[in-house]
């Protein structure tokens, strides 16, 4: 099933994807965060309403966002490398905020405080139920399903200190959606699913699921054993070589772009660049 979570008529609401339509869940499920993922977790059909076409509706990230986001970093091998870190024995982990994500379709923000905006093509895993101390042998019983997700990253305030959370936390920087793919509509842990950034229609990021270091079930494991992993929280597993960073000379997203993150069976994020508006009283050449 692919879910979508949209704004209509005043009314934030969950739905399915029917081709360009979007079907609303009735009842408590087109609301209720938590009703939808009962639903899933019985194997309960969910009541839909007359559908609407996609144009009419606002896309918002496919989940809430009221609980954690947890990104791991250095997952793929040759990303490691092209960053000059070595191969992880043990996951990177840094959250982000909320207020640093946006949905499919509306504009990733490019701060006033830096021109370092940085792409990163990610596969997100969205909880289904609470998860702690999982084995990686049950830890797919605890995945709702799966969605597209930009790292979007400002490599200058990314190194200023050792940890990464101020470069990966501007307001509106980073992307999810654009639905939440089930589990039954992919392969087993999504092994080997291709993943791709594109900016202009460009192929900067081309990778494969399957070069994760660390696995869906592992991270799992690895962050259940550390804390509670509640429904509707997120992990983002790390992305492939290609940023924007590593190129000869550097490739950062600016004003007008467009980047699309597609992972295949699951779809294509795609939003445009704009810039911060500028604050009163901004002092020329605060951009560097």
């Amino acid at each position: 099933m692919r879910i979508v979570r949209f704004e209509h008529q005043g009314r934030i609401q969950f739905g399915a994807r029917r081709g360009s339509h979007v079907a609303p869940f009735a009842g408590l499920a087109g609301g209720s965060f938590a009703a939808l993922l009962a639903g899933l977790r019985d194997g309960t059909p969910l009541p839909e309403a007359e559908a609407v076409a996609q144009t009419q509706v606002n896309l918002l990230p496919p989940v809430p966002l009221t609980g954690k986001i947890i990104c791991i970093g250095l997952n793929y091998a040759d990303h490691a490398r092209e960053g000059g870190h070595p191969i992880p024995t043990y996951p990177a982990v840094f959250l982000r905020t909320a207020t640093s994500l946006v949905g499919h379709g509306q504009p990733l923000l490019r701060p006033m405080a830096s021109d370092r905006f940085d792409y990163e093509a990610e596969l997100a895993v969205v909880i289904g139920r609470t998860a702690r101390h999982v084995r990686a042998a049950e830890a797919l019983d605890f995945v709702a399903g799966y969605s597209c997700f930009n790292d979007g990253s400002l490599r200058d305030f990314q190194r200023k200190s050792t940890q990464w959370t101020m470069g990966k936390n501007f307001d509106k920087s980073g992307s999810i959606g654009p639905e939440l793919v089930t589990q039954e509509a992919l392969p087993s842990g999504v092994g080997n699913l291709r993943i791709a950034a594109r900016l202009n229609g460009e192929t900067l990021q081309d990778g494969s699921t399957g070069d994760m270091i660390f696995p869906v079930p592992d991270l799992i494991e690895i962050l259940s054993a550390v804390m509670t992993l509640d429904p509707g929280d997120v992990i983002a597993t790390g992305t492939p070589a290609g940023v924007g960073f590593a190129r000869t000379p550097p490739r950062f997203m600016q004003a007008g772009d467009l980047i699309e993150i597609e992972i295949e069976g699951i779809g294509i994020l795609a939003n445009t660049i704009v810039d911060e508006a500028s604050g009163a009283g901004e002092q020329e050449g605060v951009r560097r």
